[in-house]
């Protein structure tokens, strides 16, 4: 082999860990805003990244690293019933490593630690609106953001949330005959338990800063008809559990794809049940309830297959909205048309 070849070789080999380590990571930041919200915060990051234990998931990242010099689009994350803010990591995780800064929230009063206010809907969304404000204004990488690209993730009561934030009013008058007829559904048994006061009208929730959605097994998606998303101007990616008991079929993730005034991207998965939305648990057998899947069903590689569906829809569909002095006025139409 001449001495050349063998040189060039030789550092190819040398180089190959050095490439690797310098490809782009997830960062990681644990918040709590000024008004008490508990937010975790990834976002692109070089580094070695590290293994994380976060209740009762795991993820590989780069603790407190450098917040990229350039703007990133900003995608949050809203959890179920009950959750927290590391539901979602491996989706979070996913999306950083893809360029994007995300921020999930625990959402007050409807949080495995303190759930005295989980009927109580009308804060989430207020909430989700509350920690966009603070990415964009306060939290110290601002500056990464681009608040012209802007989405939101949501599952369960998640998902209804997203739905009250890009616009949409469920009409909560439908909740009493809905739980005359299904007593043992999981909202319904929720609502027993904690009964709603006296419905007062639905506030505007509406944050026209979210340009784009992901939903996912949408809580009260029956309350929510033709008139109450006629005002939902952004796309959707809409994902159904083919075997959810949680929250079954046709009255949730069907009823919201029937409403919506444009046709959402929509995903159903053979097999899955409710909580395999939720990211593969560190230890299955911790919470069996919420971490084992079916019989046949293989969570992590469903998730390697959602995230980067996920992925691919925001950074398609945010791509209008980007960032730069360069836009057309062609360009600035097409993302104002979606705001």
């Amino acid at each position: 082999m001449p001495l050349r070849l063998a040189v060039a070789l030789l550092f190819i080999i040398l180089a190959a860990p050095a490439v690797e380590a310098q490809s782009v990571q997830a960062g990681y930041e644990h918040r709590t805003t000024p008004d008490g919200i508990e937010v975790g915060i990834w976002y692109p990051a070089s580094g070695t990244p590290s293994y994380q234990r976060l209740g009762l998931y795991a993820q590989d990242v780069v603790p407190n690293a450098s917040v990229p010099a350039e703007r990133h689009p900003l995608v949050v994350i809203s959890h179920g019933t009950g959750g927290d803010f590391a539901g979602h990591v491996d989706t979070a995780v996913a999306l950083a490593r893809a360029g994007f800064i995300v921020a999930a929230l625990t959402h007050p009063g409807d949080n495995w630690r303190d759930n005295s206010r989980a009927t109580q809907i009308e804060g989430r969304p207020a909430a989700l609106s509350a920690v966009i404000t603070y990415m964009i204004r306060t939290w110290p990488g601002r500056a990464a953001i681009d608040p012209d690209r802007i989405g939101a993730f949501g599952f369960s009561a998640g998902g209804l949330t997203v739905l009250a934030a890009i616009g949409g009013r469920p009409d909560l008058s439908r909740l009493a005959g809905h739980c005359a007829q299904h007593p043992d559904f999981f909202d319904c048994a929720l609502l027993k338990a904690q009964p709603r006061s006296e419905a007062a009208p639905w506030p505007r929730l509406r944050d026209a800063r979210i340009k784009v959605a992901v939903i996912a097994a949408p809580a009260l998606g029956f309350a929510f008809d033709r008139a109450g998303l006629s005002q939902v101007r952004v796309p959707v990616q809409l994902w159904r559990a083919d075997d959810d008991h949680i929250l079954p079929a046709p009255f949730y993730a069907d009823a919201v794809r029937a409403a919506l005034p444009t046709r959402p991207e929509f995903h159903s998965v053979p097999g899955a049940g409710h909580f395999d939305f939720l990211a593969p648990c560190a230890d299955p057998a911790s919470m069996p309830q919420l971490c084992q899947s079916a019989p046949g069903f293989d969570r992590s590689a469903f998730h390697a297959s959602f995230d980067a569906a996920v992925v691919k829809f925001f950074t398609a569909k945010l791509a209008n909205c980007a960032h730069s002095k360069r836009r057309t006025s062609k360009t600035k139409l097409e993302c104002s048309a979606i705001a």
